[in-house]
């Protein structure tokens, strides 16, 4: 009996060697894998012309022109002789339609590799183009697409967004947006990576919301801000700037490293990095039913930087003063962004909805379908604390 059981145990081990380990495996040799996805208002490439010319199109209307990002690096002889081969280690390839699956279709005409999704990373989507069509229909295709994960970036670009996906330098573009991401704990101006599932529970919220914003020049890329997608219609509708971006961090208390430059009253810079940064939103509600939000922020850190070398910066009072100085700096920025979500924009992009549909779901259900319109009339109220507990290394 025993014999037995040892006999078909190694007919089934000897069986699993025999079997492939995956069934649908590709040699990455066969396949173009793509990192970066960008998208801009369809304006056909010189070379997508010449195709047209010679009858290489197809029934359409060019609504948006997407470029792809492929690797791995490739080697490719550049001079016909043995030995003599360059690297490329990208290359972008673009087509113009108004379906992005065709157009997907369209680049396995054009090459001869299949395309495939799997290792996207970043999409990178222009203002214009989102302003005149709505970003839940330039997303349903990727949104629907089992090739393509949810952790993939969402970017919005001023300018061509194929831009933001070349590079003067030796990286792959697609990377590097990716590392920049990163960078959020050195610098608050850097927005948290909106993800393809952060972005479809957005949409599906209808609630107005912010994307990372970059530009291009030169062949550099830097973040520059974010852009408004409203959520009434899914349209882009304008821009905060970088001291926006940090004071919507403020507000939800969600920073992890920043700093904060005002100038002193001999008008010499000085500057304050985060350590620490605490906030709480509370609602006041009246007898007849109006409320307003009150926003506590406390924060310590340091002293990083002093351009005010004349003053006595060893005493207290003078410590005090730049706490002061911080808090007014701070206040002007945060009212700045609220001036502009309420007043010029009309949205409500720091996450009072958010709160609110949390802490008095009740109350949000009344206004959920109007919060935008609605926010532009609450009063908002800011208390801040920003406390000096390090003064860095100095000989003062």
């Amino acid at each position: 009996m025993f014999r037995q059981r040892v006999i078909h145990l190694l007919i089934i081990f000897m069986i699993l060697l025999t079997q492939p380990g995956c069934w649908s495996s590709k040699e990455i040799e066969d396949l173009s894998v793509i990192t970066g996805l960008a998208l801009e208002k369809g304006e056909p490439k010189t070379l997508e012309r010449e195709f047209e010319e010679r009858g290489g199109s197809y029934p359409k209307h060019n609504k948006l022109t997407a470029t792809v990002q492929i690797v791995p690096e490739r080697t490719i002889g550049s001079s016909g002789k043995e030995g003599e081969k360059t690297k490329t280690h990208f290359y972008n390839i673009s087509e113009t339609g108004d379906s992005l699956f065709e157009i997907f279709r369209q680049f396995s005409i054009r090459k001869n590799r299949q395309i495939i999704g799997h290792h996207l990373k970043v999409i990178v989507i222009s203002e214009d183009l989102v302003q005149k069509e709505k970003i839940r229909q330039l997303m349903d295709f990727v949104l629907r697409d089992n090739d393509i994960r949810p952790s993939c970036l969402i970017f919005l670009s001023q300018g061509r967004a194929s831009d933001t996906l070349m590079t003067a330098e030796e990286e792959i573009p697609s990377f590097r947006l990716v590392e920049m991401v990163r960078n959020n704990f050195r610098t608050s101006k850097v927005m948290k990576g909106i993800t393809l599932s952060n972005l479809d529970a957005l949409m599906y919220s209808e609630q107005s919301f912010v994307l990372q914003n970059v530009i291009e020049a030169q062949g550099e890329v830097k973040f520059s801000g974010a852009g408004i997608i409203k959520g009434e219609t899914g349209h882009w509708i304008g821009n905060l700037d970088q001291n926006d971006v940090e004071s919507i961090a403020w507000i939800k208390g969600d920073i992890r490293g920043g700093s904060l430059k005002a100038y002193s009253q001999s008008n010499d810079s000085v500057t304050y990095e985060m350590k620490s940064v605490k906030s709480k939103i509370t609602l006041k509600e009246t007898d007849d039913k109006k409320i307003s939000f009150h926003v506590a922020i406390e924060s310590t850190g340091r002293l990083i930087e002093n351009w005010d070398v004349d003053a006595h910066s060893s005493e207290v009072d003078y410590f005090e003063e730049l706490e002061k100085i911080f808090e007014e700096k701070l206040t002007q920025q945060i009212n700045a962004l609220i001036n502009k979500m309420q007043s010029t924009y009309k949205v409500d992009v720091a996450g009072f909805g958010d709160w609110l549909s949390v802490e008095r779901p009740h109350v949000w259900k009344q206004i959920k379908d109007h919060w935008d319109e609605e926010f532009t009339r609450i009063p908002v109220t800011f208390d801040l604390k920003l406390k000096i507990t390090d003064f860095g290394t100095t000989s003062d």
